[in-house]
């Protein structure tokens, strides 16, 4: 089983994906409305938007998401993507990459559960935290 989080955008999903694509060096599956059996149900105007977007590193990293109709659309709040980082370099990189644009809310430096963490809400209004390794000698019990 695996949980994957999977985002609401208000019409700029396949902007968001294209970026978070490229800031892990992924392809993006990305998929318009007019480009599924469904399109006939959906207005003229919503046919560019996103019915379903993906990026899949085939190692566990897998984010989804869509373009909600605007009158569902909630701007999102109280949670974030949490990312874990296998190094500080790796940690530091993607923080860099996705915070560009973005508003920071915990710069990323060394905290006592990790040796790198930061947080922030993309250009796209996603929330996310970058975690790096474990303190050296610190073992994460999460099993």
């Amino acid at each position: 089983m695996k949980i994957n989080p999977y985002l609401n955008f208000s019409g700029n999903c396949r902007q968001a994906f294209e970026f978070y694509a490229a800031c892990f060096d992924l392809e993006p599956v990305i998929m318009a409305v007019a480009e599924t059996p469904a399109a006939e149900h959906f207005p003229a105007d919503s046919q560019h938007h996103v019915m379903h977007a993906q990026i899949d590193n085939g190692d566990g990293l897998i984010l989804m998401g869509c373009d909600a109709p605007a009158e569902m659309y909630e701007r999102p709040a109280g949670s974030s993507v949490a990312i874990q980082a296998d190094t500080i370099a790796e940690a530091e990189r993607i923080f860099a990459a996705l915070s560009e644009g973005g508003n920071i809310t915990m710069p990323i430096a060394e905290t006592f559960w990790s040796q790198r963490f930061g947080s922030f809400v993309d250009k796209f209004g996603i929330s996310w935290m970058v975690n790096g390794p474990a303190p050296l000698g610190v073992e994460p019990d999460c099993a």
